[in-house]
């Protein structure tokens, strides 16, 4: 079932769903089934994978050879997506990157994916690899995530990269990402507005927000959608601080505000256990203005660890 199906067919009830990685490389889906499972006793709606760019580390010899060798990716998207729909029952939504991918390698995992029956797919430029200062396409790839968008539109309107059309065509529904506090990369929100509106008006059918901490951000951000004629549903994006590590990391990681309430309280807890306890507590309050304002859907960023997000969770489903 694709994801607007499940909003309207669930009408004035709320809906559940959350991000998950898939495996390490040289590691199984078993650790992330394991980890998952806390969270299916609530019945998500839906459940996006993570994909994730080859890192490559290029090395050069005195003799003029140059090696190449790849680091850090996470296989295993296509098949950790079909493993949770098939085996639980639970729509998956893969995330589908421009960066460090060709327009043939994304042709075929979307052909890959129609044919193990996903319907929902998630469209994202993707951040720049760690070895770049700035974020640069594949030189076959896509440089947008509306450019993304446009070949999966094509793909399912049956039109291949090499000009061959088909009358077997896929029915992928797409999503994309909203920034209520703005893409690190846009000079300012109004203009980051811009390009959410060409994602919308190419053929994306769903915003999911990047996390925040202050609902008065999504608030906004909702507001400035409907005045820029964006009318399709806006998926709100959370996530439970656990650590006081998370003061830093989260800001630096994925340039956002923290309410300075938030950053006292955990700054003043004496242990772990105490800043776990305010993460969640700070979550659940989030999510009770975000259910009173109407929202479709609550999204948990979960990063591979359920245990808080499952506390949240079970205060309401």
């Amino acid at each position: 079932m694709k994801v607007t199906e499940h909003i309207q067919n669930a009408k004035e009830k709320t809906l559940f769903s959350f991000e998950i990685l898939p495996p390490k490389k040289g590691e199984n889906v078993d650790s992330v089934l394991k980890n998952i499972e806390p969270l299916l006793q609530y019945n998500p709606s839906f459940i996006d994978v993570t994909y994730h760019r080859e890192e490559l580390v290029y090395n050069e010899f005195p003799d003029g050879r140059i090696t190449k060798h790849s680091i850090n990716r996470r296989p295993g998207t296509l098949g950790t997506s079909s493993i949770i729909q098939h085996k639980f029952g639970v729509d998956t939504i893969p995330h589908i990157l421009c960066g460090g991918f060709s327009k043939s390698d994304t042709e075929n995992m979307l052909i890959d994916l129609n044919f193990i029956g996903i319907q929902n797919v998630m469209a994202l430029r993707g951040d720049a690899s760690p070895h770049e200062t700035y974020f640069s396409a594949h030189p076959n790839g896509n440089r947008f995530a509306n450019e993304l968008v446009k070949q999966i539109v094509n793909l399912n309107n049956g039109e291949y990269i090499d000009g061959h059309t088909t009358s077997n065509k896929t029915n992928f529904q797409i999503g994309v990402a909203g920034y209520p506090e703005k893409h690190m990369e846009a000079p300012n929100l109004q203009n980051d507005m811009k390009y959410l509106k060409q994602k919308i008006d190419t053929g994306a059918e769903y915003i999911v927000t990047q996390m925040f901490f202050d609902n008065q951000a999504y608030f906004d951000f909702v507001e400035k959608c409907r005045a820029a004629e964006i009318h399709v549903p806006i998926i709100p994006g959370l996530k439970p601080i656990s650590t006081h590590r998370h003061l830093n990391i989260i800001p630096h990681r994925f340039h956002i505000d923290l309410p300075q309430n938030l950053i006292d309280d955990i700054e003043n807890a004496k242990t772990t256990k105490e800043i776990k306890a305010i993460g969640i507590q700070h979550c659940i309050q989030q999510c009770e203005e975000l259910l009173d304002f109407g929202v479709p859907a609550l999204h948990f960023y979960s990063m591979g660890k359920a245990k808080n997000v499952e506390e949240v969770v079970k205060e309401f489903f």
